[in-house]
């Protein structure tokens, strides 16, 4: 079973910067997509960035431009660098994996989820 571990969240100021980090049980094997997903009080759970098995990247139009997705194949890591943040940004982060090659946005797609990292933006 494949667990995820999200750490890096915490309380910033606004344009503050912040990078989020999902360490896998297991190596990430070329056929996995990965996410990172947000979650504010009240909202739906959304996807902003995934990659896939060949790199390819996309990214929510709420946050492109100010956040970009990567992963350490030899750490078994994945990343989310944050720019810019604003108290928009504020909410649960989450990783997730599915054992597939295509990235999707809905969360019901994805069957590993870390336990979630908090990010709150407030002056």
């Amino acid at each position: 079973q494949l667990q995820l571990v999200e750490s890096g969240g915490g309380s910033v100021e606004p344009g503050e910067s912040l990078t989020l980090s999902c360490t896998l049980s297991r190596r990430i094997y070329a056929h996995n997509c990965l996410a990172w997903f947000r979650q504010a009080p009240g909202k739906e759970r959304e996807d902003i960035a995934t990659i896939d098995s060949s790199g390819k990247t996309t990214y929510a139009d709420s946050v492109k431009g100010r956040v970009t997705i990567s992963t350490d194949y030899d750490k078994n890591t994945l990343y989310l660098q944050m720019s810019s943040l604003q108290p928009g940004d504020t909410a649960m982060y989450y990783c997730a994996a599915r054992a597939g090659p295509i990235c999707y946005e809905m969360p019901t797609e994805y069957g590993f989820w870390g336990q979630g990292t908090q990010v709150t933006v407030s002056s």
